[in-house]
């Protein structure tokens, strides 16, 4: 079976009669909701998905938008080659930028085969990076380890954060070790793999954080959530069990371990949190209970509403941007 056959298996949480599965771990039962599809298909094209994620291909480039850009690479904090753009602007304020789990600096081509089990359109950052370079900023965006042209990093593994996190640190570092960027004003926007990402590298390295000025976080989310929510939309009996079975063989992690919810508290610069009201593929309460635990004490929780499409709200801040535009002026000057 091919890994991008797997996209959508977690997170989209319509009929999934697509899936198929060549590994058999769990019992072969017919599902109530598909029923040429048994559970244990479901179960390890998830557990796959979520264990290994997949590449996506990077249609746009930031010269379509006017921008001129610097293709970088620099090494994460374990060595793996990490790639992406610079974007130079007219201010001595930088924005670093990541992405969720499995877009890549671009975003992510939904609206083409076989990537649209997530909604059927595109996810494309470009437009909110020209408001912002129009503004100003000056941009960095890369790839995350196994995702986009970046490399295998973790024996390609996704961590959900718990190993993306020397990705973070490394494009801080970058930042710090280039004449043009080195005493410049950072902020991070960091989107869900991206945000738990970030949020671990705050709880394990605190001293690299120090001098950022603030964080957006775009749809951080505890994995296991994603999970509960296909296993319940399902209905298969005992899915949390099956499907922690199969992703620890894959990983060598229990789905409870890879994002503990209480790294939040190493949260204490200035966040702006974001996430769609009604996702179908996770809990309100889990953004809550995420936000509320940041220790931040200027902190904002904003929910994007008039969709329950995850993958909309990465779309939101290009089509809406006076928030975030507001936000980084009174945060970073």
């Amino acid at each position: 079976m091919s890994r991008t056959t797997l996209i959508g298996a977690g997170l989209a949480l319509g009929p999934l009669s697509w899936l198929s599965a060549s590994a058999k771990t769990v019992d072969s039962t017919p599902m109530e909701n598909n029923p040429g599809q048994s559970s244990d298909d479901f179960i390890n094209g998830m557990a796959e998905m979520m264990a290994h994620s997949t590449r996506t291909p990077i249609l746009r480039t930031p010269d379509e938008y006017g921008m001129e850009h610097e293709e970088i690479f620099f090494q994460a904090m374990d060595g793996v080659t990490i790639e992406g753009w610079f974007i130079p602007g007219n201010s001595d304020k930088l924005l670093i930028f990541n992405h969720p789990m499995p877009c890549n600096r671009y975003g992510y081509p939904g609206h083409l085969d076989p990537w649209k089990n997530f909604g059927g359109f595109e996810v494309n950052f470009l437009p909110e990076y020209k408001i912002l370079h129009d503004a100003g900023y000056n941009i960095l965006t890369y790839d995350m380890r196994n995702h986009g042209r970046s490399g295998i990093g973790s024996g390609g593994i996704n961590g959900h954060g718990l190993l993306e996190y020397r990705d973070v640190i490394g494009s801080l570092r970058y930042a710090k070790s280039r004449p043009d960027t080195k005493k410049m004003k950072v902020a991070l926007y960091s989107r869900c793999l991206g945000a738990n990402a970030t949020i671990v590298g705050m709880k394990k390295h605190p001293e690299e954080f120090k001098h950022v000025k603030g964080m957006i976080a775009l749809q951080p989310v505890t994995p296991a959530v994603f999970v509960q929510k296909a296993v319940e939309n399902q209905k298969i009996a005992n899915g949390m069990e099956l499907f922690d079975a199969a992703f620890h063989v894959k990983t060598g992690f229990h789905i409870a371990d890879v994002w503990p919810i209480d790294y939040s508290s190493a949260v204490t610069l200035p966040t702006f949190v974001a996430q769609v009201k009604n996702d179908l593929s996770t809990k309100q309460s889990n953004v809550q209970e995420i936000y509320d635990k940041m220790s931040a004490k200027d902190k904002t929780l904003f929910w994007i509403e008039g969709t329950d499409q995850r993958f909309q709200g990465y779309n939101y801040f290009g089509k809406n941007p006076q928030l975030i535009l507001d936000w980084l002026q009174k945060h970073m000057g």
